[in-house]
């Protein structure tokens, strides 16, 4: 959609004045607002005929019209390239956030899969973060999941030890791994040290993707073993070829070799995505699928040097580069883009659009799925906006509603409770504003309490803060919690807002429930959407109460009751503990007997003592 210039005269901004004095030159421009704050940030070839592009007499989007319209100021920083621009303008998005440019966000490092090789029997496991010299590394993979697929898989071919060091060192028998054959047992030596080595090297096989060569040698193995009249061995071997097999079916994009990330690209009703499909040593080791909220209407090659500037520049603290990266389509300008990947990687990358054979069935398939991504999507966006507007019919209420708020408590017979309050709008749940609440000072199990007290904490805020208020309110219990909630509510002089209890039937079970609105119970034959939309906010709910919960008991259950000692620190816990062998000891010494402790004087000792039996 485009439209004529917006009108200049409201505007503090004297776009001629600025244009005449701005150079011919690569840089980064600001555009800020009245109030200083930036706009939106954007990278030039050439600074005076970019920006003299937002200020021409027609042609301009309907989104580039509300931009320029709140434009007061434009800052210019003039570089010595278009590298260096495209450096610094994602440096600079990274740094202030502006509304009108794109943000990924992808702050996790990306898991590997890691072989702590430090003694004769080496484990895998997941890792994260920064690398050790002596450990090996493959990957990385799009998520955990794909590393535990992988991890599950290692395991019941070659049944190498994932255990962590200090449970293998510790082990007297064999454990349930070595019962289910998913383990060799060698922290009790069953298994020789050859064998074992013999089984790393054909799971680093199976890693690096080469599946071909690994069968071809157990094959080869099968056949000797079977020669030598041992049969037992020969159908392990078997069993183990049977699985590489299958594992070659399910993966039929796996024949080229080498390290490539394929961007796949699909748009439909003025939304996006990115499909990343991530290859290494030949294997498609999973994919990622990204939806950027583009607020400028711009030609698909600038959305797609957008986003791999994020991707590859923003992110790149957290990116393992690959040694290709193939394009859905040609980019005008991409030498600027290839100079900083090329200098952050330290590597040089090729830049491919136009491929063949393997690599176009794997371009074909990140596009195929970045459709498929899209379409999804905006299926469950559709399905959302019916759910909600039903839900509004149902209670009655203006169908305007866009944010909806559910609260519910969990504990273990009063033990560590904990408040949930997760959020959803039109578009579906809106994480970045869940919250958690601790509560304290209540009598155990007391719920009604503990609802009173998250919704008060949640919602005096918004009144201190002046923020928008939720259209609707789910309370995750019966009459009690509800009634509990519209007190709260009352004395915040928030009784405006409506809520909505959702007691449990029975039986339990889903889509029986009781709804509880303005003190009735609400008939809900045929509003089985609205119903779907209240079972999935109260079940993100409790799912996000459970989590909580289950992080606190077990912080509470492994918290050292010396810790809370006065005048005991790390070294001094650490000396009681050894020297009477455990915390149990510690309780049942006398306070000669504390005393008698290295860095425990008399004093400390019957602190210590009262402390424990007070």
């Amino acid at each position: 959609m485009t439209s004529s210039a917006p009108d200049k005269s409201n505007s503090s901004f004297d776009h001629k004045a600025f244009l005449k004095k701005t150079p011919c030159k690569p840089g980064v421009y600001d555009m800020r607002d009245q109030q200083g704050h930036t706009l939106y940030i954007g990278k030039a070839k050439n600074l005076k005929n970019r920006l003299s592009s937002y200020f021409q007499a027609s042609g301009l989007s309907t989104k580039t019209m509300a931009l320029i319209s709140k434009v007061a100021d434009i800052d210019v920083i003039v570089t010595n390239s278009e590298t260096e621009a495209l450096l610094l303008e994602q440096n600079l998005i990274k740094l202030r956030k502006p509304p009108y440019n794109i943000l990924l966000r992808d702050d996790k490092s990306y898991p590997y899969i890691v072989l702590a090789s430090e003694d004769s029997w080496p484990r895998l496991g997941i890792h994260r973060g920064k690398k050790a010299n002596k450990d090996r590394y493959f990957g990385p993979y799009p998520s955990s999941s794909a590393v535990r697929d992988s991890l599950n898989l290692l395991q019941k071919v070659f049944k190498v030890r994932q255990c962590e060091d200090s449970y293998f060192r510790n082990r007297s028998r064999p454990c349930l791994q070595y019962q289910i054959r998913r383990c060799k047992a060698p922290c009790v030596g069953l298994v020789t040290e050859d064998e074992y080595a013999r089984d790393v090297l054909d799971s680093i096989q199976l890693i690096s993707g080469k599946c071909q060569e690994l069968t071809e040698s157990l094959t080869q193995r099968m056949e000797d073993a079977s020669r030598s009249l041992n049969f037992e061995l020969a159908a392990d071997i078997r069993d183990q070829i049977i699985q590489l097999r299958k594992v070659q079916e399910g993966q039929s994009v796996i024949r080229a070799g080498g390290s490539a990330d394929i961007i796949g690209y699909a748009e439909h009703s003025g939304s996006y995505c990115f499909h990343v499909l991530f290859v290494r040593d030949g294997q498609v080791i999973g994919s990622k699928a990204y939806f950027p909220k583009f607020k400028l209407e711009k030609a698909r090659e600038e959305y797609l040097d957008e986003f791999l500037a994020q991707f590859y520049i923003n992110l790149s603290q957290n990116r393992d580069f690959p040694e290709e990266l193939i394009l859905p389509f040609r980019l005008s300008c991409i030498s600027a883009l290839k100079e900083a990947i090329n200098q952050l990687s330290g590597k040089k990358i090729e830049i491919k659009e136009q491929v063949r054979g393997d690599r176009k069935q794997w371009l074909n398939l990140a596009n195929k799925n970045a459709e498929q991504s899209l379409k999804a999507t905006l299926l469950d966006q559709t399905r959302m906006h019916k759910r909600v507007e039903q839900l509004m019919q149902l209670l009655e209420l203006p169908s305007q509603g866009q944010r909806l708020e559910c609260f519910d408590i969990s504990h273990t017979m009063g033990e560590a409770t904990v408040a949930s309050c997760v959020v959803f709008n039109r578009e579906g749940p809106l994480k970045s504003d869940y919250r958690r609440f601790n509560i304290k000072d209540i009598s155990p199990g007391d719920d009604y309490a503990a609802m009173g007290i998250a919704l008060q904490r949640r919602y005096q805020k918004f009144v201190a803060s002046g923020k928008p208020c939720p259209d609707l309110i789910l309370i995750d219990g019966g009459k009690g919690q509800l009634s509990a909630a519209e007190t709260v509510m009352a004395d915040l002089d928030l009784s405006g807002i409506p809520l909505l209890g959702v007691a449990k039937g029975k039986s339990r079970k889903p889509g029986l429930e009781t709804l509880l609105y303005q003190g009735r119970e609400l008939i809900t034959e045929g509003y089985e959407a609205a119903l779907l939309l209240i079972q999935h906010i109260r079940d993100e709910a409790h799912r996000f109460a459970i989590a909580g919960h289950r992080q606190k008991r077990h912080k509470t259950r492994n918290r050292s009751l010396l810790e809370d000692i006065p005048g005991v620190g790390g070294k001094r816990r650490s000396a009681l503990l050894k020297y009477f062998g455990g915390q149990q000891g510690v309780v049942a010494a006398s306070v000669n007997e504390l005393a008698k402790v290295p860095g425990i004087s008399q004093q400390l000792a019957d602190t210590i003592y009262n402390f424990l039996h007070e």
